[in-house]
C-alpha cells in the first residue's frame, strides 16, 4: 500500500478519478476509519470484481461501520465468491443488527442457493430488520426449501416481517389455501402447497 505524503487518502479524488486500485489502497489505511468506511461505499458502487478480495478482508475491520459498508458493497458487486464470507457474518453472531440485517440483504442482492440455510435461520432472529430481510432474500433467491419456514414467518408478531413473508412466498408461487381464484365467475380454490 502506497500511503499519501501528507494526511489520508482523498476518496473523493479517487471516486472522480475512478481509481479503484487507490480505493483499495484507502481500505487498508489505519486512521481514520471514515476513510475506510467511504472506500468500502465507493467500491461498492463502483462494482468490479477487483475490489471483492479486498472488500472481503474488510468483513473483518475493528470498525462496524466499515464492516458494513463492506457488507454492503459486496451485495451491490453482487460476486459469488463472496457469498461464504457473508454466510460467515451471519454466523458469526454479530452484535451490531445493522451488519446481520446487510449480510441478509446481500445475500439475497447475489441469489446464490448456497445461502438459504443462513437465511432460514435468519428468519428466527431477535431483530424485526433481519428477520424482514432474510425473508426477502429468500424471496429473490426462489429456492422451494423457504416454503414452510416463510409460511409461519407470515405469522411473525411484526407486520413487516409479515409482509415480506408474503411476498417471498408469492414469489415462490404459493398461494394461500381459501384464496379464491380471481378470475370472474370461477369458484374454485387456489393452493400450491
Amino acid at each position: 500500500m502506497t500511503l499519501p505524503l501528507f494526511g489520508p487518502p482523498n476518496v473523493d479524488r479517487l471516486i472522480a478519478k475512478k481509481d479503484v486500485s487507490g480505493l483499495i489502497d484507502a481500505l487498508e489505511y489505519p486512521v481514520p476509519w471514515r476513510v475506510r468506511r467511504d472506500a468500502a461505499m465507493a467500491l461498492g458502487a463502483m462494482g468490479g470484481a477487483d475490489a471483492v478480495e479486498a472488500l472481503i478482508a474488510a468483513l473483518g475491520d475493528d470498525h462496524a461501520s466499515v464492516r458494513l459498508a463492506a457488507t454492503e458493497a459486496l451485495g451491490r458487486i453482487g460476486d459469488r465468491g463472496a457469498v461464504e464470507h457473508l454466510i460467515g457474518v451471519i454466523g458469526s453472531g454479530s452484535r451490531a443488527v445493522e451488519i446481520r440485517k446487510a449480510a441478509a440483504d446481500s445475500l439475497g442482492q447475489i441469489g446464490d442457493p448456497r445461502a438459504v440455510d443462513s437465511l432460514l435461520a435468519c428468519l428466527k432472529d431477535a431483530s424485526w430488520s433481519v428477520r424482514r430481510a432474510a425473508a426477502e432474500a429468500l424471496g429473490r433467491i426462489g429456492d422451494p426449501r423457504a416454503v414452510e419456514p416463510l409460511k409461519v414467518g407470515s405469522g411473525d408478531s411484526d407486520a413487516n416481517v409479515r409482509r415480506a413473508s408474503l411476498e417471498a412466498l408469492a414469489a415462490l408461487g404459493w398461494r394461500p389455501k381459501g384464496l379464491l381464484n380471481e378470475s370472474p365467475g370461477a369458484a374454485t380454490v387456489s393452493d400450491r402447497d
